[in-house]
Formats: C-alpha cells, structure tokens, sequence
C-alpha cells in the first residue's frame, strides 16, 4: 500500500484525507471524493450485496477498502460486480418489482459519480421534477398537484410500463455526454448499466437496456434520461399544461378533455421515440370532480405517491365542504394494516411498555409524517387499530384488568392522561377501536 493515510484524526476529532503531491493515474479522481462517498453510504445503511459484505463488514478493514476502490476508479480498471436482485412486492399483490442492489463498494463507487455528475445536471432540472432531488420530496410534489387539480378539470394520471427496465442505454450515456467532459464518468456509467443481476439461485440475468432500481446513480440517470424525454419536450410542445414527475411517476394537468386527449396522443408517440410504453391499463384521463364540478365521466379519482385522489369531504376555514383532494391511499392502508398485525402487540406480555413503544413509534411516526401532511383524519382508523392491541396488551399483562372492560379502559384513560405522548399516535388519536 503506498505511504499515505486514507484518514487521521485532529485534535477536534475531525477526519480528512491527505492527498499525495502527485497521482500518477490516467484518471484524477480525488481521494477526499470516495471518502465523502463513504460517508454517505455509511449514513444510509442498506443491505449487502451478492458478495454479502455489510456496512460493518467493510469497516472492519476500512482504509484498504477505500483505496481499493480509488485506486481501481482512478486507473480505469474499476468493473462492478453484478447487482443482487431483490424481489419486492407490488401494491395490491399485482406481482413483484425487482430492485437492484449492488454491493457496499459498488455503492461507495457509484456514488463518487454521483458526486461530479449531479452538480452539472441539477441545475437544468425542471422544478416539477421532485424525485430524488436536493431541497425536494414526495409531499411537495403531492401539495403541488393538490392545488394544480383545484384550477384545471383535468388531470392525465400517467404511469410507463416497466421504466427502469426499460430505458435505452445509448440515450442515457448521449444526455450524459452533453453535461460532462469527464471521459472516466462515461466510462463507469456504461460499465453500471451493463452489469448483469444475480438472481438468488446464483444465476446471472443479461440485460440489454434499462437501470436497476436501488443503486446510487440510478436516480440521476432516471431523472437526467426523463427531463429530455418529457419534461422539456412537454413544456415545449404544451406551454399552457403543467405536471407534476416523480421519476417515473408524473401528473399532467389540463383545462378541457379535448386538451388531455391532445396530450396523451402526443405523449405516447413521443414516449414510443425513446424506448418506453405508456401502461395502456394504468395510464388514464381523469375528472376531478367535486362539489362545483358536477359532471360524470368514467374515471373521478387517481392515485399519486401514495395518496388517493378524489372528491371528498374536507373541513376547511369555514366548515365542512365538499373538495378533490388527497388523502393515504386505500393501499398503503391495507399495506400499514398488515404490518401493525404482523407485530402482534397483544402477545408481547414479557415486555413493557416501553419495549412496545420503543419498538412502533419510529414506524407509526413516519406514516404519520407523510401520510398525515394531508386529510390526516383518513389514517384514524389505523391509529385505532394500533390502540386496540394496545389495550388487548394490557389484558394480557396486568390479570387483574381481566374482570371487566370497564376497569381496563379506565386504567387506559389514566395512562393517556399521565402520559400523552409516551406512544407517537397519541397526539392525534387516543380512543381504541372496539376490542369488546
């Protein structure tokens, strides 16, 4: 190994890497560059790939592994291994989604690219671009579209068939090219996009196009690949409509039916240009109807990130009132409802009440966070839910509770009044669903 240090430690306790004088490398990549890519694979965690190397594992001889993989990247024999396929199920049990999951270097390498690459393409974003973008998220994205369905009747609820599998390499290393000159960028990204997946049997899948979901560069590339794919193409082509994109997730709002059928026409042509397929049962022109809309027509409801689209029942500044608005989807419902039965709290009668709490409140917390920022009043019924096992916990644990419900629920009254906060749910809701 040559005669630097990766890292040392000062007298604040801050880390740094010392750089030799001179790199004698066809590439010049910065060791401080992989170090910050460290960092940040370091603070996200996430599982290990085919070579089943952990966050920890990979520490365990940290500084060799880090110059492994500056020196390969900086000398161009950097070649990634194949990416671990991991089968998610779809929402709805519609079937599975496969993501990618490269291994804990090959995240730390494609995030160096990342690093050079999202600088020089970040600012020529379109604003309604929301995925995975700095200073943007999913509910910005929700509270735009939430005001945009309020002025335009129209909305085209778009979704493309099989995006990350499907996106034309050639296209993704052209819109590369334009935004950098560095020749080792382009060089990793094709190296990226061809490498194979291994399925869980060990056997290796061949691909001729697309980018897995779950790696570190993917998101750019996606991004990169649809803002001349779509959104300057739309823009151009209708200046008068405005969307919404979440990677491959997007939301075209349009004055008039007539308008919306324009669009799409257009939209699957110009999608068919560049290798992709608008889902023909997926892809759909919806009526945002509501209580001053009062027309009919054969879709009144979309779904975007999570949120159900439709007219409801809102309580506004001056009462209660009928609005086309979002509010959690009646899947992510059902999906949040199997996972608080899968922790089946009722039986946890060795622990406490702090282990129960310890263990929910991080999850309820972030289901609250995002899918509350909007008609919070739709997630209640879970919240009741998790209070109902909650007091079939204390059954269960305290005998004495057993002789009658009256008891129970008044030892429960107490416990929410002493400690109103002790379980994250509380703040909005503290009644149980009937458990009798």
């Amino acid at each position: 190994m040559p005669g630097f240090v990766w890292w040392s430690t000062g007298v604040a306790g801050r880390s740094w890497v010392s750089e030799p004088k001179l790199q004698d490398k066809p590439f010049q990549i910065a060791k401080c560059a992989v170090w910050e890519a460290y960092r940040r694979v370091k603070a996200n965690k996430g599982a290990a790939g085919v070579d089943e190397q952990s966050i920890g594992e990979f520490e365990a001889d940290r500084d060799r592994n880090l110059y492994k993989i500056w020196n390969r990247l900086s000398s161009g024999s950097y070649f990634p291994p194949p990416v671990k396929a991991v089968e998610i199920p779809k929402a709805g049990g519609t079937g599975v989604r496969v993501l990618g999951v490269p291994t804990v270097a090959d995240r730390i390498a494609q995030t160096v690219v990342k690093l050079h690459l999202e600088p020089k393409v970040e600012p020529i974003f379109h604003p309604d671009s929301y995925g995975y973008r700095p200073g943007k998220s999913a509910l910005d994205a929700v509270g735009t579209c939430r005001q945009r369905c309020w002025r335009a009747d129209w909305v085209i609820d778009l979704d493309i068939r099989a995006f990350f599998d499907t996106v034309p390499w050639g296209l993704v290393l052209k819109a590369v090219a334009h935004h950098t000159d560095q020749k080792w960028i382009l060089l990793y990204v094709e190296r990226w996009l061809k490498a194979p997946l291994q399925r869980q049997d060990g056997s290796l899948v061949a691909r001729d196009r697309g980018t897995p979901q779950g790696s570190a560069i993917s998101p750019v590339l996606a991004n990169l690949f649809m803002h001349y794919a779509f959104d300057t193409w739309l823009e151009r082509t209708f200046p008068a409509v405005v969307f919404e994109r979440y990677a491959d997730d997007a939301v075209i709002h349009c004055q008039s039916l007539s308008q919306a059928r324009a669009v799409l026409a257009r939209l699957e042509e110009r999608m068919g240009q560049f290798g992709l397929q608008l889902h023909p049962d997926k892809t759909r022109i919806v009526y945002c109807k509501d209580a001053n809309r009062k027309g009919s027509f054969e879709h009144t409801g979309f779904t975007f990130l999570g949120y159900d689209f439709r007219e409801r029942t809102v309580d506004g500044q001056h009462g209660l009132f009928r609005s086309f608005s979002p509010a959690v989807s009646a899947k992510a419902l059902k999906r949040m409802g199997a996972e608080v039965r899968s922790w089946r709290l009722h039986r946890w009668v060795q622990g406490e009440a702090r282990d129960l709490a310890d263990r929910i409140n991080p999850v309820v917390r972030g289901w609250m966070q995002y899918y509350g920022a909007f008609n919070k009043s739709a997630l209640y019924p879970l919240l009741k839910r998790i209070n109902a096992y909650l007091v079939r916990w204390l059954r269960g644990k305290y005998r004495r509770l057993r002789i009658s419900w009256s008891r129970t629920m008044s030892v429960w009254h107490r416990g929410v009044k002493f400690a109103p906060r002790f379980f994250a749910h509380w703040d909005w809701i503290t009644e149980p669903a009937a458990v009798w």
